[in-house]
């Protein structure tokens, strides 16, 4: 009785094997390009599913989905923005798609991914992320949104995560796009104009470019609350009364520098405010180039607003020590 269990165990391992030759390399090729699953893990979905090729499709998604959750803790805080424009240029959108590193965002297979998230973004009528991932993947409706990029993480081994988009339509004129550093910021611009031709879209790429380098916050000052105002002067009261000098002046005085400071710092922060960086002479603001392009082209242009995307920006990355990792590896 004690030498059954040896030969028993020989026979199922025979058997298994028989089983796993059974699979053939067609069979592993078609599920592999079906799915995108590396070829053993493959080989293993056929082996459990007996050959079938739908069962086998399943058992893979299925494990996606689980490598997804294993991987859903690792900091997503690198990847990509893409800007996608309607054929009639009246609508945009931009997406910011992260990975874990730098590494995946120039892999082909990413790039192709987060290409096939903003055409799906361009149309979309989720309101939000959440609605967004909720809808069902346009590539293949069987999935969400959220369950496809499941699927994207098993396949490319990192945590990967839709994190925002953002939609502009200008009927009355055209939405301008640009992309910085491959894909690291992302830049929609509203342009509402009565003319559009090679020189106003130049304009607006133009402009496009300047939101990318300086990262404004507002288009202009009038968007800026009374609020953020009141905020910035007791900033720069409580900095003037810790200045031993400053603080000794009259309090007209101290009022002026204040509301002089607060003109500078609106110039920084606000599109149309900005000195634009190609002026010749260094001190044409935005307003004033957009002005100076409408008179040229006889057109009345309005730069209605922006969207300003930068990966990663505002997620807090995790900073590895190796030493560290290491010795709590070894139990130390």
């Amino acid at each position: 009785m004690k030498k059954e269990k040896p030969l028993r165990a020989i026979y199922d391992h025979i058997i298994q094997e028989e089983n796993e030759m059974a699979i053939t390399a067609a069979q592993v090729k078609e599920l592999r390009e079906m799915t995108g699953a590396g070829m053993m893990d493959c080989k293993k979905a056929l082996t459990a599913t007996e050959g079938d090729m739908d069962k086998a499709v399943e058992f893979l998604r299925e494990k996606g989905l689980a490598t997804a959750q294993k991987k859903a803790n690792r900091v997503a805080a690198e990847g990509l923005c893409k800007t996608l424009v309607a054929e009639d240029s009246k609508s945009a959108v931009v997406v910011e798609v992260n990975s874990e590193t730098d590494f995946v965002a120039k892999n082909e297979k990413f790039q192709q991914y987060v290409a096939d998230v903003a055409a799906q973004a361009l149309t979309t009528t989720a309101a939000d992320i959440e609605g967004f991932l909720a809808e069902a993947w346009t590539l293949d409706t069987t999935k969400t949104v959220k369950e496809a990029l499941a699927a994207q993480i098993a396949v490319i081994g990192e945590n990967m995560n839709i994190r925002r988009f953002a939609q502009v339509t200008e009927e009355n004129g055209f939405v301008a796009s640009y992309t910085h550093m491959g894909g690291k910021i992302g830049v929609l611009v509203d342009v509402e104009t009565d003319v559009v031709n090679d020189a106003v879209k130049e304009m607006a790429k133009n402009i496009a470019m300047q939101i990318a380098a300086l990262k404004p916050q507002y288009t202009s000052d009038s968007e800026v609350s009374a609020d953020y105002i009141a905020h910035e002067k007791e900033i720069l009261m409580a900095q003037i009364q810790n200045d031993p000098k400053e603080s000794q002046k009259p309090a007209k005085v101290i009022e002026g520098m204040i509301t002089g400071r607060i003109k500078k710092e609106l110039k920084e922060i606000c599109l149309l405010d900005q000195v634009y960086v190609k002026a010749e002479d260094g001190k044409q603001s935005v307003g004033n180039y957009v002005a100076q392009v409408a008179k040229e082209n006889g057109a009345k242009i309005t730069i209605k607003g922006f969207v300003r995307y930068e990966t990663g920006d505002g997620i807090e990355k995790k900073e590895e020590n190796f030493a560290e990792e290491v010795a709590k590896q070894m139990g130390k």
